[in-house]
């Protein structure tokens, strides 16, 4: 499957979806470091950049999926609650205007669970009419890292459209027994298995500005700013400190030294991995529409 991305980030999709033999197309990134991450490991698909100057008619018939995590600081309490008032919340707007243009069979898009409050609601709902008017069946769920194998809280709302199938687009996500690893047909009597999710737990511990620890098995969700105040930190016998970047890729499922590109600094690749989609989850999406996708072109 040959698919495109928007604010690619340093590409969590390409990493969950290569073992699927999935090819992309081009990226759509303009921050510096994310950027150079993406030439070093992927130095023939093209950044394309801004994604308010793609023309999406130009891969109309080239790319079947198109998957994109618009910047979620408008979605969410530390950007206010602006929401679709908010040149980044319109980026989703944007997609809307590419996928138009482009009609990819498949659609993901990502965003943090504030999306679903934001404006009372309607900001997503536009969002949502809007893939309805361009023929996209849809479907949409928050899906927690720390369940797909990496020892880390991160929620996050999930989008997953299929073009004249609402139920193609249901069944990536809400297929009954996919998290337990059970085996079900669907109306049709066609039967769909999904492996088991493993839960990896590991020892990271919540420091609070009180000096005082909240134990806990899992990581708090990594953001961007963590690695300004140091408040994700490792216990151990011998101390105290904060992660480091290879434990942060580790956190978001990424393969070690991900970031660690010639000339790097460890405050970009912290920042970058803190804006990033957890690989993990990204895998078992990309899993499904696989499988459905070819249960569907069967029929």
């Amino acid at each position: 499957m040959e698919y495109a991305t928007v604010c690619s980030g340093i590409e969590a999709p390409s990493v969950a979806w290569e073992p699927l033999g999935w090819k992309p197309v081009f990226f759509s990134e303009i921050e510096t470091f994310p950027s150079k991450v993406l030439a070093t490991h992927y130095p023939d698909v093209p950044n394309l950049g801004d994604m308010n100057l793609i023309d999406g008619t130009k891969y109309n018939g080239t790319i079947k999926l198109l998957c994109g995590g618009t910047p979620c600081q408008s979605f969410s309490v530390a950007g206010l609650r602006k929401g679709m008032d908010d040149p980044r919340g319109n980026l989703a707007l944007v997609f809307l205007r590419i996928v138009d243009q482009a009609r990819p069979k498949w659609v993901v898009w990502e965003n943090v669970p504030g999306v679903l409050s934001s404006n009372g609601g309607r900001d997503f709902g536009a969002i949502l009419g809007g893939l309805a008017e361009l023929g996209y069946g849809w479907a949409y769920r928050v899906l927690d890292a720390q369940y797909f194998g990496v020892p880390q809280r991160r929620r996050r709302v999930f989008l997953v459209g299929c073009l004249g199938n609402w139920q193609a687009a249901s069944a990536v996500l809400f297929e009954q027994a996919s998290l337990r690893g059970e085996v079900k047909a669907n109306p049709n009597g066609r039967v769909f298995k999904q492996q088991q999710s493993k839960v990896n737990s590991g020892a990271f511990y919540r420091f609070q500005r009180s000096d005082k620890f909240v134990i806990d098995t899992k990581s708090s969700t990594l953001s961007a700013r963590d690695f300004k105040d140091f408040r994700d930190v490792y216990v151990n016998p011998y101390g105290v400190r904060g992660l480091t970047p290879l434990e942060y890729e580790r956190l978001q499922g990424f393969p070690d030294n991900y970031t660690n590109i010639p000339g790097s600094k460890d405050g970009p690749r912290y920042k970058a991995l803190g804006n990033s989609m957890a690989v993990p989850v990204l895998k078992w999406i990309g899993e499904r529409i696989d499988l459905i996708d070819k249960i569907l072109n069967k029929q």
